[in-house]
């Protein structure tokens, strides 16, 4: 068994054991990739004051997101063909999540199907995450689909109204399932645990597409529907559309821009999620965490106006529990986590899952201790040290 001691030996391991086409589709950003690579390197900016002489007895790690009881404020951000990276891998991260207690968020491209994962975790709460399609009938359908899986939250992305170009998806001839080529051929027969798995599950496509999108009941023509769909149109007013058509709680992710945070608390979201896509799409945006601050303001400012509450979450860049930490000293509240519970899925399936998050929550629990904070709720702008300059004087 190997040593775990970090999110980097979980991420070694998942480059081993995971063909390289997927390996690469989770390590990877748009064009340059200066935004993928910023926001893991802008949390290395900002330093932590220590504190000593504190009574550090009694730490709790327990927060809430969307009045849900969580173990520690982290969630699992909604990642597409995560059952690529492990067979029946939604399924796998969606058990290790709840029985860590932290939420778990199924994405639109999945491959196990909302159905698949309600089926296999009956009783299990977890959220859908929408994207927005121009077949309104098929968005329509998944919202109701989403409904009768008794999913408790609504994750709308809005930052993908046309997809980012990725080099390395190019290059590697990325599909879902692979493309049974003699590269591709060569490199899952090194990887026997991988193929052993795929070998033994029919979840192999996009099981919330296929047979339930108009004219897509094979591999052929899911690649040509997907490849049109995402729909250009997407505004304010559809976001609201959704809202009313889902009912319930209601997130809006892929906020970067203060003026758009107004927005989404207008259009009535009950959190945001500060995010670029994990830079996977517009490269040349600043990080999440530079962009924070600012968002946090204007969100909490355009919900006081409106007399209510709404949550600011990031997303992008954490691969430790210190970074969760800076997130919430720089005004998130909660976090949601990607590449680093996807490095521990490919590594070790749901059991890397679980590593990860014991991994991120015994550093939020070392570091708070070593700062003076006993929860969550205590971490604010001053237990940092921030750079002049970290948010930018941009003209």
């Amino acid at each position: 068994m190997p040593v775990i001691a970090e999110i980097a030996d979980l991420k070694r391991l998942h480059r081993r054991r995971t063909p390289r086409m997927f390996f690469d589709y989770c390590e990877s950003g748009s064009w340059s990739e200066q935004t993928f690579r910023e926001n893991v390197s802008d949390f290395q900016r900002l330093r932590f004051r220590q504190r000593v002489a504190v009574d550090m007895s009694g730490r709790s790690l327990a927060s809430t997101m969307l009045g849900q009881p969580v173990a520690m404020p982290v969630g699992l951000a909604p990642i597409g063909s995560l059952g690529m990276q492990s067979a029946d891998g939604e399924i796998k991260a969606a058990r290790a999540a709840h029985r860590f207690g932290v939420p778990f968020t199924l994405s639109t491209m999945s491959v196990c199907s909302i159905e698949d994962v309600r089926e296999a975790l009956p009783d299990v709460p977890f959220w859908f995450q929408l994207y927005v399609m121009q077949d309104e009938g098929f968005v329509d359908a998944i919202i109701e689909r989403a409904r009768l899986a008794r999913c408790s939250a609504l994750v709308l992305t809005l930052d993908l109204q046309i997809l980012g170009q990725r080099h390395k998806d190019i290059h590697n001839g990325l599909s879902t399932p692979p493309r049974l080529t003699i590269p591709n051929m060569l490199d899952m027969a090194r990887r026997l645990r991988w193929s052993w798995g795929m070998a033994n599950t029919p979840r192999r496509t996009f099981r919330n597409i296929v047979g339930h999108a108009k004219d897509v009941g094979d591999i052929a023509s899911l690649s040509h529907w997907a490849n049109g769909q995402f729909d250009p149109r997407l505004d304010w007013s559809k976001a609201e559309r959704i809202r009313l058509k889902w009912g319930g709680r209601f997130v809006i992710k892929g906020i970067l821009d203060p003026e758009d945070a107004r927005h989404a608390v207008r259009a009535g979201a009950d959190a945001i999620v500060v995010s670029n896509h994990g830079g996977r799409q517009l490269d040349g945006a600043l990080s999440s965490i530079r962009m924070l601050p600012s968002v946090a303001a204007a969100a909490r400012d355009e919900a006081a106006r409106a007399g209510r509450r709404v949550e600011v979450w990031l997303d992008g860049g954490i691969r430790s529990g210190q970074d969760v930490l800076k997130a919430l000293a720089l005004g998130a509240d909660a976090t949601l986590i990607g590449r680093a519970y996807v490095y521990g899925l490919g590594a070790m399936g749901e059991a890397g899952v679980t590593k990860a998050l014991e991994v991120i929550a015994k550093e939020m629990d070392t570091t708070m201790a070593l700062i003076g904070r006993k929860r969550p709720a205590d971490v604010d702008r001053s237990a940092l040290l921030v750079p002049r300059d970290f948010e930018g004087d941009w003209a």
